[in-house]
């Protein structure tokens, strides 16, 4: 498997996109949002290592 750390070309658009987003936010939604990213990504953390268990 070709697994890399490198973003591709849509998803380095759609990072650019949230951080215009992100721009606009006051420092408490900022903290909100960042920890509901952090959750969600807790929660990929999890589905992958469960799918990766069952293989």
């Amino acid at each position: 498997m070709d697994f890399t750390n490198e973003l591709t070309l849509e998803q380095q658009f759609r990072l650019q996109s949230f951080k215009h987003q992100i721009e606009e936010l006051s420092r408490e939604e900022a903290q909100a949002y960042l920890l509901e990213v952090l959750r969600q990504m807790m929660v990929k953390d999890n589905m992958v290592k469960n799918l990766l268990k069952n293989i």
